[in-house]
């Protein structure tokens, strides 16, 4: 079954290489979507696929790469659109 999630990264998640991992992760889940950084010095993401491979991604971000300290993460469940065609990093 597909699926759609929206999350919110806080914490020190900018200046540690947080979107490219989310990048590189996605990708090697066969996610589609974007992550990007936000002005309040969170990160948001939103992943769309296969809801184990989104269930991965979502605990991943969770912790993120070796440099990140995720203080909270928000999760939005959505119904799955099928509008991207790959992952990227969006500004």
């Amino acid at each position: 079954m597909n699926t759609r999630v929206h999350l919110r990264i806080e914490g020190r998640v900018q200046g540690v290489f947080f979107r490219q991992s989310t990048l590189e992760t996605a990708r090697g889940l066969d996610l589609n979507g974007w992550v990007r950084n936000c002005a309040d010095g969170s990160v948001e993401a939103l992943f769309e696929g296969e809801q184990s491979q989104v269930l991965k991604a979502v605990d991943w971000c969770r912790q993120g790469p070796p440099a990140a300290m995720v203080t909270q993460l928000t999760e939005k469940w959505l119904d799955f659109r099928g509008e991207f065609v790959d992952f990227r990093i969006v500004h």
